[in-house]
């Protein structure tokens, strides 16, 4: 069987009648997915083609305030208006007006098909104006709080664009595993981070571990303090790994493969010796495939 051909045992879709996007805008969601998201765009592979477009729209919509956030041209003050113009942008669409942005557009789209709530995008986007005020976090219950907003917000979107329904399992597994996946992010984007002036590992666990700001490297104390972090990412999978029995059928083995290809990043950073300065973990294409053929023949 073809690698590139759907699994998602779905009758063949068209696009329904669009109120604001253009086939212009539904390629550039995926663009920026193909690009940014390799991961989790080579995980789409397994879904049908409507849910594929859902999903990189998706992708699209989260990726466009999280790159002027991580990556900004201009200050503070231009990002913060950028970011409320989007926000805006998004409501004003809920009473058909249409956005200006070419990933809204496509993202409006696809919440009113599938009836999304406004409360986890608006959830989304509050998390991205608080990465311009708020670079360290005390705890790990104020990191928590945080990844509610840029992590497990995407995680429910996404059981909307699935059309999972609402089971109250499925719901509390796939906020861990916005959890898990935006820790793993953490874990191997401290370097990156760091020269953004940011640290996502919580003060307490560095003074913990005997870590501070000046001994970011590999030394034997941050290698404690990032393997500590490794086995709280593990944890999180292990629970999200409930709710995935509890999606529709179609949708599982997207988000199973998802979720063992974006696990095996800490693999990686174990293999490195826990030094996540002088290389970024990342799975080889031969792994995803590997993963991949073991996914379609479950």
């Amino acid at each position: 069987m073809h690698v590139g051909s759907s699994m998602e045992s779905e009758p063949v879709e068209t696009r329904p009648p669009s109120r604001f996007a253009s086939p212009n805008d539904h390629a550039e969601c995926r663009r920026l997915h193909r690009k940014f998201g390799t991961t989790y765009y080579f995980a789409t592979r397994l879904f049908g083609r409507r849910t594929r477009e859902r999903v990189n729209a998706l992708y699209g919509f989260v990726r466009v305030p999280d790159e002027w956030v991580d990556n900004p041209v201009g200050g503070d003050i231009e990002r913060r208006n950028r970011l409320e113009a989007y926000r805006s942008e998004l409501i004003r669409a809920l009473d058909g007006v249409c956005p200006t942005q070419p990933v809204l557009r496509a993202f409006c789209d696809v919440m009113h098909e599938v009836g999304m709530p406004l409360d986890e995008p608006l959830r989304f986007l509050d998390a991205m104006a608080q990465d311009l005020s708020i670079s360290r976090y005390e705890t790990y219950e104020d990191l928590r709080d945080y990844m509610r907003g840029s992590a497990s917000a995407v995680g429910l979107m996404m059981c909307s664009v699935l059309e999972a329904g609402n089971n109250p399992a499925m719901l509390e597994a796939a906020v861990a595993l916005g959890e898990a996946m935006q820790l793993t992010n953490f874990i191997r984007d401290v370097s990156e981070d760091y020269n953004r002036g940011r640290i996502y590992l919580p003060a307490e666990d560095m003074a913990r571990f005997g870590v501070t700001e000046a001994d970011l490297e590999p030394t034997p104390r941050f290698r404690e303090l990032i393997r500590f972090e490794i086995e709280r990412a593990r944890n999180l999978y292990s629970q999200a790994d409930v709710g995935i029995p509890l999606l529709p059928p179609r949708a599982r083995k997207a988000v199973r493969l998802a979720r063992i290809l974006y696990s095996r990043i800490l693999d990686r950073v174990e293999a490195n010796g826990y030094d996540v300065f002088s290389a970024r973990a990342r799975t080889s294409k031969l792994e995803k495939l590997s993963v991949l053929i073991v996914e379609i023949l479950r």
